[in-house]
């Protein structure tokens, strides 16, 4: 777990190593569907939102994508909140990146399929052509870069969590100095907290009392039994549990205008084969469709990540 959302994985480097080796070939629903086909949908409200096809981005579709009416899509599920199974026992998909595919499928003509694919599988899997695209939360970063192109739409870091109504009126980092902090192990976030020590120490107050655990639900446990005044994990991540613990009356999300995406922020993007180049235009202009028009905030404030959100669609804008 990084700040960034999804981590580079060990198979990111090695299907660098294996890329010119492996050849390339070549839904749920959103709040309501209607298709001309099942692979051609025409329309589809999503977050509210109607989302319309646009003619000439399928007419800017590689010949194959308009040939199979399907974009083939990895996902490593479950990730709330952006990739989630419906409920429990269930193989429906939702979440804010299933929507944000089924709002750029809509708007290129063609249906955009998510299958299952266990994450550090997700980038060799598109390299042998089982896969078009990957929407999953995916750091776009130089290595990355590499094997595959991304359309950025978001930018997410480390977030703060605390009580309902943040009785200890905690605005920033700062504020954590001298506090205890609940913080899952062996993350980022983690680091993060460690590294804010000197800034503690620089400002002459005391060490944040950083109390690690293995799980984040141990960590929000600690936090709504007061034993901390905040938990720190993924903004996304933080605003999800925030929204939906208790019906939204369990705790609250910390917004520093000075970290709207999170602390140490990095974009995410819709990972596209490098063999797809066309694609890869045309997802970005139905991405900076969905930015103009606000379906792209209204999909992340559904589920509690408005100000993750981009305002411009970006190839490759990672630069670690």
């Amino acid at each position: 777990m990084t700040p960034a959302s999804r981590p580079r994985s060990p198979a990111a480097t090695a299907a660098v190593t294996v890329s010119a080796l492996l050849a390339l070939t070549a839904c749920g629903q959103g709040d309501g569907t209607d298709d001309e086909t099942p692979s051609t949908p025409a329309t589809a409200t999503i977050a509210g939102v109607k989302v319309k096809k646009d003619p000439e981005l399928h007419e800017a579709l590689p010949e194959q994508i308009k040939a199979s009416g399907t974009v083939r899509v990895a996902t490593d599920v479950p990730y709330p909140p952006f990739v989630m199974f419906e409920k429990e026992g269930s193989t429906a998909i939702t979440g804010l990146d299933y929507e944000l595919g089924q709002a750029v499928g809509t708007k290129l003509g063609v249906k955009f399929d998510f299958k299952p694919q266990k994450f550090d599988g997700i980038v060799p899997a598109i390299q042998a052509g089982k896969f078009d695209v990957a929407i999953s939360a995916i750091t776009d970063d130089k290595e990355r870069q590499a094997v595959l192109d991304f359309v950025d739409y978001s930018v997410s870091g480390s977030g703060i969590m605390v009580a309902d109504g943040n009785p200890e009126k905690i605005a920033t980092l700062d504020d954590l100095c001298g506090e205890g902090v609940a913080v899952q192990a062996a993350t980022n976030q983690l680091d993060l907290l460690k590294s804010h020590q000197r800034k503690c120490r620089a400002a002459g107050k005391k060490k944040i009392d950083i109390q690690p655990f293995p799980k984040d639900s141990d960590a929000q446990l600690a936090l709504r039994a007061g034993k901390v005044v905040a938990d720190v994990l993924t903004k996304p991540a933080a605003g999800w549990t925030a929204k939906t613990a208790d019906q939204g009356n369990a705790f609250d999300l910390v917004e520093d205008p000075s970290a709207k995406g999170g602390y140490g922020a990095s974009p995410n993007g819709i990972a596209v084969s490098k063999q797809l180049r066309e694609l890869t235009e045309a997802v970005r202009k139905a991405v900076q469709a969905l930015m103009d028009d606000g379906t792209l905030k209204k999909i992340c404030a559904k589920y509690g990540a408005e100000s993750i959100a981009l305002e411009k669609a970006t190839v490759n804008a990672g630069k670690e």
